[in-house]
């Protein structure tokens, strides 16, 4: 059978019951008010997993919920992709683990794939690609992430912003809720610097002296260990490269910004989402902030405002959905979705 498309049949998200909140943060970081941090970032609370809750785990309790909810037999899974960049180990691949508590059928592909924040624009590329190609019919794609476990407490510049969560995409040949479109990915690596955990793995080994903390000039507190975010940079990064990703979208595929009817950016934090809003003319109201709950969930973020739009009844039929995420490495990935409903 020649299968030219790909559909999203359904998204489920499962989020960590522990909630960090502005108050409790308030308490810890004595210069910086409740209602600072949720202007700075637009977040209010987010999800954080427990020690003994792995990335792995948020994305089988999502996945459990997308084959529930949809009465989905787990032998029908094709390919399983897992994006993640807080794997359960290094060695073996995490997505081998996830096949075996889901219970998926042996004949059934499963691998890793180490992004972040334009993980689940790639992963969905990747998925129409299995589908198009006629090597699979169903292809289910988990994003999750416990960047908590990577982040200093005393680290106001990213513990304010990142949240944990698990979200499970079921991509099929079949009947949908979106087509997938056409896509436009991107890399410049030579921001990699920019946002990393320098002894992750082998280029700097971890050892006593990593593990010493140092205060920066913001009183921000970290080791070699630890998440490092260069947030100017990656703002820059940003406001300069997401439009122009956008505009090589509707140049290469004859769109405007007219004819789309919902744009679903990365959820970085709200700033800067209000400033790729406003930079390139897009009402406000076609572009929607899904983060107050959440906080920025990197590959599960957009995924995460997807099922939000969708439980508020806010996409119709044949509406057009740009998709953009963005990112550590750096990378970005823009593709559109037809919607079905």
């Amino acid at each position: 059978m020649n299968q030219d498309t790909a559909r999203i049949v359904s998204i489920e998200c499962y989020l960590p019951e522990k909630i960090l909140t502005n108050n409790e943060l308030e308490k810890l970081f004595l210069d910086w008010t409740a209602d600072k941090i949720y202007s700075k970032t637009g977040v209010l609370s987010r999800h954080i997993a427990s020690e003994s809750e792995c990335s792995s785990d948020l994305g089988i309790e999502a996945a459990r919920k997308l084959f529930n909810s949809n009465s989905i037999d787990v032998d029908s899974i094709d390919v399983l992709i897992f994006c993640t960049e807080t794997p359960d180990y290094l060695i073996p691949t995490t997505a081998c683990i996830i096949q075996d508590k889901l219970g998926l059928s042996t004949s059934c592909s499963a691998f890793d794939i180490n992004l972040g924040c334009s993980g689940f624009v790639y992963g969905l590329s990747i998925a129409k690609a299995y589908i198009c190609s006629n090597m699979a019919n169903n292809v289910l794609l988990i994003t999750a992430e416990t960047y908590s476990k990577i982040i200093n407490p005393k680290d106001k510049s990213v513990r304010t912003i990142f949240g944990d969560a698990g979200c499970a995409t079921l991509i099929s040949s079949g009947e949908g809720t979106a087509n997938i479109g056409n896509f436009v990915l991107g890399t410049d690596g030579t921001g990699h610097k920019n946002l990393i955990v320098p002894t992750s793995g082998f280029r700097m080994p971890k050892n006593p002296q990593t593990a010493i903390e140092q205060e920066d000039n913001s009183g921000n507190v970290r080791s070699l260990d630890n998440l490092y975010m260069n947030g100017s940079s990656i703002f820059t990064f940003t406001i300069t490269t997401v439009p122009k990703a956008i505009n090589q979208f509707f140049q290469k595929y004859s769109l405007s910004l007219d004819d789309i009817d919902w744009f679903v950016f990365h959820q970085a934090n709200k700033y800067m989402v209000d400033h790729l809003v406003k930079k390139m003319n897009i009402p406000e109201s076609k572009a929607p902030i899904c983060i107050e709950e959440y906080g920025n969930t990197v590959s599960s973020s957009i995924p995460i405002t997807l099922k939000d739009c969708q439980e508020k009844g806010m996409f119709q039929k044949n509406d057009k959905i740009l998709l953009v995420g963005f990112g550590i490495g750096y990378s970005w990935g823009v593709t559109l979705l037809e919607w079905h409903g």
